[in-house]
């Protein structure tokens, strides 16, 4: 599946959220001010689709689009990219980052070793 630009990952957070919506629907979502042009919204849930996000029901000229993918899905397909672009694969070294650079609090930290205890 192709990456999402920024752009397209808005949106496609508007339709995880709604679950099936027509472009009026998400450009109602839309907190912008002012809002983009509904051709705009179109066009990207048409590319989406062509992607393979989202799936759509056609009613006449009119189209309800809702994801083909959960964002669960999306988001492990991010991680494992990033883990592998950033981090060589390697999970320890994201976790390394992520208690040195981001300064987790010893609550988070302790939260992260009772998952590693589950998992043995």
């Amino acid at each position: 599946m192709d990456e999402l630009t920024k752009s397209e990952e808005r949106i496609m957070l508007i339709f995880w959220k709604l679950k099936k919506a027509f472009v009026k629907d998400v450009l109602t979502e839309i907190a912008d001010s002012p809002k983009p042009p509904y051709n705009t919204i179109s066009s990207v849930a048409r590319i989406l689709a062509g992607k393979g996000y989202l799936k759509y029901n056609t009613y006449g000229k009119t189209y309800e689009y809702y994801p083909a993918i959960s964002q669960e899905e999306y988001g492990k397909m991010k991680m494992k990219k990033m883990l592998s672009g950033y981090f060589s694969d390697s999970p320890a070294m994201l976790l390394s980052f992520m208690i040195n650079e981001e300064k987790l609090s010893k609550k988070e930290i302790e939260k992260m070793k009772e998952i590693i205890k589950q998992i043995k």
